[in-house]
């Protein structure tokens, strides 16, 4: 992840950790947060070792702006979400949208919020300093997903977007997305998250130092937003696959089973497949409700291990046709389809090439395939490319994250492997887990209307682009420097050879080549095997994003050469954890 610069006057040496953290004691307008900083202070001067470093880590730094904005648990200080770093990151984009402004115009901001803790707290907060500050505010009427908040930047013309959420990170952790539009920005830019150099000049105007009494707030003078906005959003995600008589019957017979992970997406989701002619929709009543807790999930992200047992077992009760589940603020979409051998989650790849196929061939089909862009990640798979290319399509790979993959030029479809697909770049510029979710529903009622299926269909992409394996190595880790540990490590000592083939190309990308510099190793080898490690962008983990291919000779059954990518898969695999001395 590439760190945004900060002013050296926003870090705390650890000699004055305890300096500051009563200094923010004092201000905190949180009674709960003070008190427990208060008791932590007590104990860190009293010689509580542990207390110390937790200080040290609240305190030695602030957030800044990561891959999906600012994320981090709960708590006091300023490299922690509590209302003080709230009203200071408000208090920044304030005095960055209206120096923008420069007198001409009115800024106009809209505010959305999840369910997460204290949302709606730091929603309201950054509406009452937005308001203060001569900045049009229209706040969301209640906890909703990202991609509505995304939509309503466009559709409201809104010169910022502000979302509090911390998407599926663990329940004490919560975050603040930033999106510039309207006149604060270049066309292709509006209604995207923020980007270099619009997070550094934000993170200039974000002062820790100046008394948080300081801030303006106001009382009242913004505006709740209307529900015609969200009507509006679900009217326009229907109308990307509208039904008709000829799909309503096949739509009305596909089983569905939904997931709303504990979050907000449960109620739109519901709304959008509805109106799409869905019917046979069910539910899981025990993730259908919002809860900040996440009870039934360790972490709320349908990526991880045993977080869509409960949507796979309603799955087998109801015999669904496909499963779908969307992360807690509902801008993921994961899928889980009935294979030969049982059900099996997709990967994020596979969901990616299916969508891609299903709008290339459309294109193909209405003869503007050659208007077309395509983009993808480019830790995601290859294979779109591919199939980009069989059409005539434009393809382009970008950095991780969609604030990146959103600006590509005339983009019309995009995707990157965490689950993250925009299916509509026009309606919202960013990843959007319940219009990909309706088309890849779509999809599947389709193929069960030509007798074929899910499964099938990545049989037959394969066919067509080569046998692709993806997997991921990742490793969480409690202290952030030893990312730069084991990236340093990497960098002394790159593998030479992956799965017994040489390595061909080497790239660092912190150098750029062509794209922005970021903090990333890339490796492909003679036999087209490619990883490339980075840390983690919204959460504390180093991944490594592996991809192997084989062609599949004419004639020759897919699972063979699959087969074969898969077993190259596993020894990359494991040569890569030696590189990094995992094993």
């Amino acid at each position: 992840m590439a760190h945004t610069p900060v002013p050296d006057d926003r870090f705390y040496p650890p000699a004055d950790v305890l300096t500051e953290a009563r200094r923010w004691a004092a201000e905190e307008p949180d009674a709960t947060t003070a008190s427990e900083l208060g008791r932590m202070i007590d104990a860190a001067a009293a010689g509580d070792p542990a207390a110390e470093a937790e200080l040290t880590s609240r305190f030695a730094a602030t957030l800044a702006f990561g891959t999906a904005g600012l994320r981090a648990e709960l708590g006091a200080g300023p490299n922690r979400m509590n209302r003080q770093v709230v009203r200071r990151t408000a208090a920044g984009i304030a005095a960055f949208i209206t120096e923008r402004a420069a007198g001409q115009y009115t800024p106009r901001a809209v505010i959305g919020f999840d369910a997460r803790y204290h949302s709606d707290v730091f929603a309201e907060e950054t509406a009452a300093v937005f308001a203060a500050a001569g900045i049009e505010a229209h706040l969301m009427p209640s906890a909703l997903p990202t991609p509505v908040l995304a939509y309503a930047v466009r559709r409201l013309e809104a010169e910022v977007g502000v979302m509090v959420t911390a998407s599926h990170n663990p329940p004490r952790d919560n975050g603040y997305k930033v999106y510039l539009g309207g006149r604060a920005v270049e066309t292709d830019g509006r209604g995207a998250q923020i980007v270099a150099p619009a997070d550094a000049e934000i993170a200039s105007h974000i002062s820790y130092s100046g008394a948080l009494a300081d801030i303006p707030l106001a009382e009242s003078g913004w505006h709740t937003i209307e529900t015609a906005t969200i009507d509006a959003y679900v009217r326009d995600v229907v109308a990307l696959s509208p039904a008709t008589p000829a799909n309503r019957a096949v739509r009305h017979g596909l089983q569905v089973v939904l997931t709303s992970m504990h979050g907000v997406g449960a109620d739109t989701m519901g709304r959008v497949f509805a109106a799409a002619g869905f019917t046979a929709v069910t539910p899981v009543e025990e993730q259908a409700q919002p809860d900040p807790d996440f009870p039934t999930v360790d972490f709320p992200n349908p990526e991880e291990p045993g977080a869509i047992d409960l949507a796979l077992a309603t799955a087998e009760r109801v015999g669904a046709d496909l499963v779908i589940a969307n992360d807690p603020d509902a801008d993921r979409c994961g899928a889980a389809a009935r294979f030969p051998d049982g059900w099996r989650m997709l990967r994020g790849d596979e969901v990616g090439v299916l969508l891609g196929a299903h709008a290339a061939e459309t294109a193909t089909a209405e003869g503007t395939a050659g208007a077309q862009v395509f983009a993808n990640s480019i830790v995601s798979s290859r294979q779109l490319s591919r199939v980009a290319a069989a059409h005539g399509i434009s393809h382009r790979q970008t950095l991780t994250g969609f604030k990146w993959i959103s600006r590509v030029p005339g983009l019309t479809y995009g995707y990157e492997e965490a689950l993250g697909y925009c299916v509509a770049p026009e309606l919202v510029k960013d990843k959007d887990g319940i219009s990909a979710a309706l088309l890849l529903a779509d999809l599947a009622a389709s193929l069960a209307a030509a007798g074929s299926s899910i499964p099938q269909r990545l049989e037959e992409l394969a066919a067509q682009t080569g046998a692709f394996a993806t997997d991921q190595l990742s490793v969480r880790v409690d202290n952030l420097a030893l990312l730069t540990d084991l990236m340093a490590r990497l960098r002394a000592a790159p593998p030479t050879a992956l799965a017994g083939a040489a390595i061909a190309e080497t790239q660092d990308l912190n150098d750029g080549a062509d794209l922005p510099p970021t903090d990333a190793l890339l490796y492909v080898t003679e036999d087209d095997s490619r990883v490339i490690v980075r840390p983690s962008g919204t959460e504390p983990k180093l991944k490594a994003y592996l991809e192997t291919v084989e062609p599949v000779a004419e004639g020759e059954a897919v699972a063979a050469a699959r087969d074969r990518a898969t077993d190259r898969l596993a020894r990359v695999r494991a040569d890569i954890a030696a590189a990094l001395g995992l094993s």
